[in-house]
């Protein structure tokens, strides 16, 4: 055994609560990746569940109010159990983001009353879209030819998706698209907000998480007092107090501990690993939403969304060319019997 005074130098990965820090990398792979699919899979079935509760359809901003004080709550919890309550990031800078993530995910919950819930995952797999206009406007961000046409493959896998949906869709409302388009321009404005701020000022992603979350609360609250929704939803609420206050409830807790999960997954083994686990995620989710509900299919459906995944790894690859680049000569250097990949480089045909 080590003294006490002996400091344990491995840095500890958190999956829940718990310390995997220990276990072998494949084992941390596995317990990281299941826990997105578990954890993302059931907060997609609780979405789309309650959204199938009669009468549930104008109540989208009640239920993104109760996700907001849930996800203060446990982001305040965080920063008392971390020792990080010290605000770094300005109020008015926290205002812009509180509204913008209020927009976001408000608006996102809203449209699952009026879409099919494989199309609006197939709109929020598309973030680049509006990422790359932001990142252009705010930060004054310049892209290259690859992250172009990746912006123009999603924009015609979403053309594509959008066109199947009206024609199989017997239910087909315009103010889904428009709901779920605005909550992808907000997420991109919010994605270049808080990572202009977050380098400026030094804030933690849990201070972040706190202070938006719970002004956004606030701005909610405000604004179904206003427009008189809470005064129905309250009623329908209780009315339905399992299959609204407890099913929020669980969505709520699956997407916070989500979140966290995909970023512990994010640091102990990059983006790239990351973003190939959450993009199969997706696909299943579509694939169980089209099986636990009933709704219409149509092939096209499944070219639309080959065209967008086609799209998402084009991104990818314009952020990771160089490595990728490297393995791809170290594979073709194997393929073809070389012991040394720098062969294949000084090879005019392969380079």
């Amino acid at each position: 055994m080590l003294p006490r005074h002996v400091k344990d130098d491995v840095e500890p990965i958190h999956l829940l609560g718990f310390n995997i820090a220990r276990k072998p990398k494949w084992l941390q792979f596995i317990l990281l990746s299941g826990a997105i699919f578990v954890l993302y899979i059931g907060y997609g079935y609780m979405q789309e569940l309650i959204f199938k509760l009669p009468g549930m359809k104008p109540f989208g901003w009640t239920l993104t109010l109760i996700q907001f004080l849930i996800y203060s709550g446990c982001g305040y919890t965080e920063c008392l159990i971390w020792h990080n309550t010290r605000r770094m990031i300005p109020w008015r800078v926290y205002g812009v983001i509180a509204f913008f993530t209020v927009a976001t995910m408000g608006l996102s919950n809203a449209s699952v009353g009026y879409l099919n819930y494989p199309t609006q995952v197939i709109f929020k797999c598309c973030k680049l879209i509006p990422v790359l206009i932001g990142g252009i406007l705010i930060q004054g961000k310049r892209y290259g030819w690859i992250d172009c046409g990746a912006a123009m493959l999603m924009s015609l896998g979403i053309i594509m998706f959008t066109l199947a949906d009206n024609k199989v869709s017997p239910n087909f409302d315009s103010r889904g698209y428009i709901m779920i388009s605005g909550a992808l321009l907000a997420d991109a404005v919010i994605g270049n907000i808080q990572e202009k701020n977050m380098k400026k000022y030094g804030g933690s992603s849990n201070e972040v998480v706190l202070y938006s979350y719970g002004i956004g609360s606030v701005f909610i609250f405000t604004y179904v007092v206003l427009s008189g929704e809470i005064f129905s939803a309250i009623p329908f609420f209780f009315e339905n107090s399992w299959k609204t206050f407890g099913y929020a409830l669980i969505f709520s807790f699956l997407g916070y501990l989500g979140v966290n999960v995909v970023l512990t997954h994010i640091k102990v083994f990059g983006a790239l690993v990351a973003v190939t686990v959450t993009t199969l995620r997706k696909a299943l989710t579509i694939i169980l939403s089209f099986l636990l509900f009933s709704k219409p299919f149509t092939i096209e459906y499944l070219y639309a969304g080959s065209v967008v995944m086609l799209a998402i790894y084009l991104n990818l690859y314009s952020k990771n060319k160089s490595s990728w680049d490297n393995m791809a000569r170290r594979f073709v250097a194997r393929a073809m019997g070389y012991h040394d990949a720098s062969v294949v480089r000084k090879d005019p045909m392969l380079v």
